[in-house]
């Protein structure tokens, strides 16, 4: 039977329906296999179902003649060496729009978690520190009637503007282009970047990686915005520059951060994780038992639409069609 390694584990049935009809093996760890693993798992599979940390390289597509596709499950895939997986003929996939609602609900969900010293307070509580009631008690910001920044206005981007309406929240973003949808549907305003940093009380980073949005976060930067602002990061990492944003902190030149994606991830800056007014989390955006089974469900398809000759819905390199 034709293989399928599967580099992680998924609830739901979808992996379970495609072992019914192919040879489908899943790594058995609960983590994620190293490169070497990766290599010596994914040997001669006909397809892959990856997520955006299994570096897909030269390596792996080479050990896999046969290959026929690399469905990876997440809407990014720089994990994967798109140019080669053309030039062998093999589909790249990813699993889009489904992980959006989910990303835009933590991005909110970090907001006030910063905001109102959520982690913080719950700590004082488990540790005993909790005798009184007294009005300075861990102060923190308000999100009502604020004004929030959003940099890569695109579906998720989108999604977090539209959830300020029910904070009577005023909606600024930075983008490539401008965004109808969101100015139509989320009242939000199109500004320059400098206007973005000046005017913002929360921004939230949505963009993906690319040369011009790498390191674009720095100190220069976070000096200029608000002393009580706080920055969101469910984008991608190396967006912001880590050491200069724990300077920033340590400083007070803003307010705090959260984050879901980090630099070098999944390495976290060692500072960062002593400072109070930070709330840092594992790259768990699109982690919710629904969106995780959607996604899945969205892998499997693409590998059967491939394996039965069809053309795999989500393609990240169409040009791979003119070798077909």
């Amino acid at each position: 039977m034709k293989k399928i390694f599967v580099t992680s584990q998924y609830p739901g049935e979808s992996v379970k329906h495609l072992a019914g009809k192919y040879d489908v093996e899943v790594f058995p760890k609960s983590t994620l296999p190293t490169n070497q693993e990766l290599l010596e798992n994914a040997k001669g599979a006909v397809a892959l179902i990856t997520t955006v940390s299994d570096m897909v390289d030269k390596k792996v597509i080479d050990l896999c003649p046969d290959l026929k596709i690399v469905s990876n499950s997440g809407v990014g895939y720089e994990n994967v060496d798109i140019f080669y997986a053309t030039e062998k003929g093999v589909f790249v996939t990813n699993t889009p729009n489904v992980l959006t609602e989910t990303t835009a609900d933590l991005a909110w969900a970090l907001m006030f978690s910063v905001a109102r010293r959520i982690v913080e307070a719950d700590a004082y509580v488990r540790e005993g520190k909790f005798k009184c009631w007294h009005p300075s008690l861990l102060l923190g910001m308000n999100v009502h009637e604020k004004t929030l920044g959003v940099y890569g206005m695109g579906r998720i981007g989108t999604a977090v503007a539209k959830r300020a309406k029910g904070f009577n929240i005023r909606v600024i973003y930075q983008n490539r282009g401008r965004n109808q949808i969101a100015e139509d549907e989320a009242g939000a305003s199109f500004v320059d970047f400098e206007t973005l940093l000046k005017e913002s009380d929360y921004i939230v980073i949505t963009a993906p990686l690319t040369e011009d949005t790498r390191g674009r976060f720095g100190l220069d930067e976070f000096r200029k915005m608000k002393p009580t602002s706080i920055i969101v990061n469910v984008g991608r990492g190396p967006i912001i520059k880590e050491g200069e944003l724990t300077t920033a902190l340590k400083e007070g030149s803003i307010w705090g951060a959260g984050l879901d994606v980090f630099e070098n991830e999944p390495e976290v800056n060692e500072e960062l994780l002593t400072l109070y007014n930070t709330v840092l989390l594992p790259h768990i955006g699109s982690a919710s038992i629904q969106t995780r089974e959607k996604m899945i469900d969205m892998a499997v398809e693409s590998v059967e639409l491939a394996l039965s000759g069809g053309i795999p819905k989500h393609l990240v390199n169409p040009e791979v069609l003119q070798t077909k």
